[in-house]
């Protein structure tokens, strides 16, 4: 059984999706890392993106908590059945529609995604069995989708190794909880390109203009 931790949701109750196709989050592992994400202070506002969403536990817990919108993807019919029935608990607990739930691939459904599309808060839980290359490859077109400042969460076996970071997104923490390691990461803005920008924005009167 899996639930919402806090939030206007908190206590409730979530559809799980039957046998063993999918690979839920532990209650454990998700008051963690919502802990930390509080911390980072990016969900209150946020624009949410749970690829590979299984039930949407993930997804509709960023919702409870003050997300504004959230993307669920998922491809399986099952799960995707369980998606909706989440979406819409959370969505009638808020009185609107916070969480919208895709049946899509992953890959294709970001091929589609506008130019203007734009995450502040991305879950990636994919199956363990899915190799190295693809997952790099989807953080590779997740990439011109994420905001300044966002957080990309990659959740993995403990026996797997650090994700193949592309262009454009570096890893900032990890955390081992168990059989699960969560890896932490944001876009990567080179520190040339950076400093150009902040000399910008002080003008020529800033100090050693």
């Amino acid at each position: 059984m899996t639930r919402i931790i806090a939030g206007a949701g908190g206590g409730t109750t979530l559809a799980a999706v039957p046998g063993s196709l999918t690979r839920p989050t532990t209650d454990r592992v998700k008051e963690a890392l919502f802990s930390r994400l509080d911390a980072f202070d990016v969900i209150a506002g946020a624009r949410v993106l749970d690829l590979y969403a299984g039930s949407g536990a993930l997804g509709v817990e960023s919702g409870s908590r003050g997300a504004q919108a959230v993307d669920l993807v998922e491809s399986d019919a099952k799960a995707t059945a369980v998606c909706q029935r989440n979406a819409d608990l959370i969505n009638g607990v808020l009185g609107r529609k916070t969480v919208t739930v895709h049946r899509s691939k992953v890959e294709p459904f970001l091929d589609r995604a506008a130019e203007s599309a734009a995450w502040d808060l991305v879950f990636l839980d994919p199956p363990y069995p899915l190799e190295d290359t693809a997952l790099s490859a989807v953080l590779q077109k997740l990439s011109p989708h994420l905001v300044p400042g966002a957080v990309v969460v990659v959740e993995r076996s403990s026996r797997s190794p650090e994700p193949e970071w592309p262009d454009g997104i570096t890893r900032f923490a990890e955390k081992k909880y168990g059989e699960t390691r969560l890896w932490f990461a944001e876009p990567f803005v080179p520190d040339a390109i950076a400093a150009g920008d902040l000399a910008e924005a002080a003008g020529p009167d800033a100090p050693g203009a």
